[in-house]
């Protein structure tokens, strides 16, 4: 076991942590905060790496990280969705600021951790990014299928034949569902 303790994190060290694990990594800076992060990917999903608690005194050094990937959301996400996630999840957790839904998970050296932690936290990170796509496909497909039948019944309803009705009565009533 290495005696090897990390206290604080940077750039630098994340951008080679997350390299030795596979990933490309670039640096870009926000352009409204103008503050450096980390930009990576995997499973084809594009996700941040952003600073966190800075340490007193220390420009480079910070004590936690928030891995953050956001996705456009088209159309109506129903919150059932994300609190579905949040709810069965653990780690990871969904937000829905429209039109985006962002996926965050925080990682924290507070106190010091081991390297093999860090390197689980981003296992972690990949393991759930794959799950997320999967679930939103899932439930995506879950939505249009209640969304088809639906439809389907309004169809079948508007095509049924109707009984007669009074042409005064129809001129100026609300439409309605029944």
């Amino acid at each position: 076991m290495s005696d090897v303790t990390i206290t604080k994190l940077t750039l630098d060290t994340l951008r080679e942590g997350f390299q030795n694990a596979g990933y490309r990594v670039e640096t870009l800076t926000d352009p409204v905060a103008d503050l450096p992060y980390l930009r990576s990917a995997t499973a084809g999903l594009g996700f941040d790496i952003r600073p966190g608690n800075r340490f007193v005194g220390e420009e480079q050094g910070f004590v936690d990280i928030a891995l953050v990937a956001a996705l456009q959301v088209q159309g109506e996400l129903p919150l059932d969705v994300v609190n579905g996630w949040n709810a069965t999840r653990r780690f990871g957790r969904l937000q829905l600021s429209r039109p985006f839904l962002v996926f965050c998970l925080d990682v924290s050296v507070a106190g010091g951790v081991a390297p093999s932690y860090l390197r689980a936290q981003v296992e972690i990170w990949d393991r759930l990014v794959q799950e997320l796509i999967g679930y939103l496909r899932d439930e995506l497909r879950k939505l249009d299928a209640a969304n088809g039948a639906t439809a389907a019944v309004a169809q079948q309803a508007a095509t049924a034949e109707e009984p007669p009705r009074e042409r005064a009565v129809d001129a100026g009533a609300p439409a309605t569902i029944q």
